[in-house]
């Protein structure tokens, strides 16, 4: 055989092969990729302003869009939003259709405010749920105690998630902004419930404290151990990238105010938080509410 036809057939096979082993290297990576996306989760605690028709241009049928699409834009997983009325829920159900939620209103009658959670039924399977009263009385609705101006309530929910199979307890919250001592005794009750509801599971915490980080509801979360010797962490500081964006979450619809942290994600200290982020997105100079979302990419132990 003419030596050219063979080198041409020897090269030919090579780069055939040098082909072959590019393609298998880019499934792999593909591979290890979607491998690893499945483990992680984002989760949002979003404070939406409940509607009030006095807020003119920020109120909320002006608004419900924007707050649909910042949860859609960002890819949020599952969504803790507080201040919450029924047909709040029932638009931001009609905007996504990709998710279900659950939950309570805080009055007597369900009717109110609620600290609903919404989670994408594709990734989740809702388990069990409940929400119970910040006060002494955490099963009667509609109750509240201490210096409370209102009734305040915790919602919780296990999820199973359908990549992994594992499962994750989410809490959402809406602390009093009147009284200080409801704070301090709801952020104890908090801490003494969701360990209980968790069995060992891996914990999310997330609301609006209406308290920054030098407040004691604060130092309660964040230095406090649970009965079961885990701790929370709060994830704007253990997040593995760090913090992004502003450092304060109240705008009050007009700008960010300073030294106003007041929305938080917690987490179990087996959960690992790869970022945190406070979305100051905008349309058009307006903010979708006056808080700012926060938002945590989360990898279950």
């Amino acid at each position: 055989m003419n030596p050219k036809v063979i080198l041409s057939a020897i090269i030919a096979t090579l780069f055939v092969m040098m082909i072959s082993c590019s393609d298998s290297q880019t499934q792999n990576r593909a591979d290890t990729k979607q491998e690893v996306s499945n483990n992680l989760i984002r989760v949002m605690t979003f404070n939406i302003r409940y509607d009030n028709p006095g807020d003119g241009e920020n109120a909320w049928f002006n608004r419900k869009e924007f707050v649909a699409s910042t949860i859609r834009l960002h890819q949020a997983d599952v969504v803790g939003v507080q201040e919450a009325l029924l047909h709040q829920l029932e638009d931001l159900s009609e905007q996504l259709p990709e998710f279900s939620w659950t939950g309570t209103g805080r009055n007597a009658d369900g009717g109110g405010e609620y600290s609903a959670i919404l989670y994408r039924t594709d990734r989740f399977e809702m388990i069990e749920t409940d929400t119970f009263w910040l006060s002494e009385s955490p099963d009667v609705p509609g109750s509240r105690s201490w210096d409370a101006a209102y009734p305040r309530i915790a919602t919780w929910a296990r999820l199973s998630d359908k990549k992994s199979n594992d499962e994750v307890v989410v809490l959402n919250t809406h602390f009093d902004h009147i009284g200080e001592l409801a704070r301090v005794e709801s952020a104890k009750q908090i801490l003494d419930t969701v360990p209980k509801i968790a069995e060992g599971l891996p914990i999310v915490v997330m609301g609006d404290l209406n308290t920054t980080e030098n407040g004691e509801p604060y130092t309660v979360l964040a230095e406090s151990t649970l009965s079961d010797g885990r701790k929370l962490l709060d994830g704007f500081y253990h997040s593995v990238h760090g913090h992004h964006g502003p450092s304060s979450t109240w705008t009050g619809f007009t700008n960010i105010v300073p030294d106003r942290r007041i929305d938080y994600i917690f987490v179990s200290d087996d959960i690992t938080v790869n970022q945190h982020a406070a979305l100051a997105d905008q349309s058009d100079g307006l903010f979708p509410s006056d808080h700012l979302p926060v938002l945590a990419e989360i990898e279950l132990p």
